[in-house]
């Protein structure tokens, strides 16, 4: 088997830093974006509960249409 090669220290340093850059980077990225995306949940939870209220309308007025004596 051969033996592991030496890497470069300057290989090395540039690896890491741009591990590093990049975590960095990912966490600013998600602050950012977090705020933006909780909105959206509460922008869409809106939409969702006027879209179940309008559904519940709709369903009633067909239930009270349908339900007449004089068919």
């Amino acid at each position: 088997m051969v033996p592991p090669v030496q890497v470069s220290p300057l290989i090395k340093f540039t690896r890491y830093s741009a591990l590093l850059v990049g975590m960095i980077y990912g966490m600013k990225r998600y602050d950012y974006l977090k705020p933006i995306a909780e909105e959206e949940r509460k922008v869409e939870a809106e939409e969702k509960r006027q879209r179940e209220e309008a559904e519940r309308i709709a369903k009633e007025i067909a239930a009270a249409n349908e339900d007449t004596i004089l068919k």
